[in-house]
């Protein structure tokens, strides 16, 4: 062993020590399981609820930095949807896939692939399905719902087999890939998204046509492919080897009553003046009344030549209103949209109490709250406020009203003929 080297004056002996990261992180963990026993032992309740939590933030930070763990954002399953109704008037049987017996529809019956909706004589259906499209059963229909899923993309499916009868159908913004589709005897047609249109299927007679009322669609029927826009119908025979197509008129703009508007009575009846827009080529109008928006409950079905018509002598109460456009060759329009009013009783001293407070809007629905007699009956917009505190205060949310201007009307009625009535307007954006 060679002699070591003396140290000249000033010299210093620095020693270094090598410490790798892996030394320093099992030190520390280490030290931290030794705390962590003695806690345990001191607090053990605790402990466990501060290590699970530990445990998963853990968990989450390692799989954040692999890039492997949950952003726990939550996600929409992919596979098949169920459909629900809506609105229901009348008869209305279902019979599900996998059973042969037909049941009464339900708001809490849901509708699945395979399913068959039929309404009766005096029956209306309105189903929603996963992609928002609607679709509306006039009365004598049958349909079934050949598909209704999201894929893992979040690109929608739904198909409807329209068997007989008439429905009309929209469509909403659905996601770039998605589709909705209505089958009718061989055909299919594939919509757009925020269209509608009205499809009628009578084997009996050997009708079958469809007739857009907003939007586009292309109809592929034996090969051929026909489109479609505002107003365009196409139709065809059974034995027919191709599609015809024809452009309708359309139907008019509603404007008085307009919708949702009060219209006061002095003695329990009124005149009501109806107008709509006038349409350029239109011989005349069909004018529909009823109790119900499905007019399956009418009240009045009047001709008019003009855009504007007076009606006499109906009563009190909520009434619905659409208009058709007649052509020069007698073909009627599609229907109109369609206005409800509500003729109420005026009265100039009713000695009865109604106080709101201001409107607190959620969305496209307003939350109407208020005070009056306790024992009053309060109507919004035609809709019963369900209840109404032992101090009078009440609560009600509206339906979804459509974007524009909107007319609230809030009624109150006692048992001794008291009425209390206000209108207010309210914008949807």
């Amino acid at each position: 062993m060679p002699p070591s080297k003396p140290r000249k004056t000033g010299e210093h002996v620095i020693g270094w020590v090598t410490v790798s990261y892996r030394s320093v992180i099992l030190s520390i963990i280490g030290v931290i399981l030794l705390v962590g026993v003695v806690l345990y032992f001191a607090f053990p309740e605790a402990t466990s609820k501060a290590f699970a939590s530990g445990t998963s933030f853990l968990a989450s930070l390692a799989g954040k930095i692999s890039g492997t763990g949950s952003d726990n954002k939550p996600t929409k399953e992919a596979g098949e949807k169920k459909a629900s109704f809506t609105l229901l008037d009348g008869s209305v049987k279902v019979k599900k896939q996998s059973s042969n017996t037909w049941v009464n529809a339900a708001y809490d019956v849901p509708l699945e692939k395979g399913d068959v909706v039929q309404t009766g004589p005096e029956g209306m259906a309105k189903i929603v399905f996963a992609d928002l499209t609607n679709y509306t059963l006039k009365p004598d229909s049958l349909i079934v719902v050949e598909e209704n899923s999201t894929n893992a993309e979040q690109q929608t499916r739904v198909a409807v087999e329209v068997t007989t009868g008439t429905v009309d159908l929209s469509t909403a913004t659905y996601s770039s890939g998605s589709k909705s589709e209505v089958i009718m005897a061989g055909s299919k047609a594939a919509l757009a998204p925020d269209s509608s249109a009205q499809v009628r299927n009578d084997p009996k007679s050997d009708t079958h046509e469809i007739v857009m009322t907003r939007g586009t669609s292309e109809v592929t029927r034996n090969g051929e492919t026909v489109s479609l826009s505002n107003y365009d119908k196409v139709s065809f025979k059974s034995d027919s080897t191709k599609m015809a197509k024809d452009h309708e008129v359309g139907p008019p703009t509603l404007i008085e009553p307009s919708n949702m508007m009060p219209v006061f009575s002095q003695n329990g009846t009124s005149t009501i003046n109806f107008s709509w827009t006038p349409i350029d080529g239109a011989k005349g109008y069909h004018v529909r009344i009823a109790k119900n928006p499905y007019f399956t409950q009418m009240v009045a079905e009047k001709k008019a030549t003009g855009s504007d018509l007076q009606m006499a002598n109906l009563p009190e109460g909520a009434y619905y209103w659409s208009v058709q456009t007649v052509d020069g060759r007698g073909k009627e329009s599609s229907d109109s949209e369609t206005n409800r009013f509500t003729i109420i009783p005026r009265s100039t001293d009713s000695g009865l109490s109604l106080e709101l407070e201001p409107f607190v809007q959620h969305g496209r629905i307003i939350e109407v709250r208020g005070k009056t007699e306790a024992s009053a009956r309060v109507m919004v917009n035609g809709g019963e406020v369900p209840v109404i505190s032992s101090d009078g205060h009440f609560q009600y949310l509206t339906p979804p009203l459509p974007n524009g201007e909107n007319v609230i009307t809030i009624t109150a009625q006692n048992s001794h003929g008291g009425v209390n009535t206000q209108t207010k307007k309210v914008v949807i954006q």
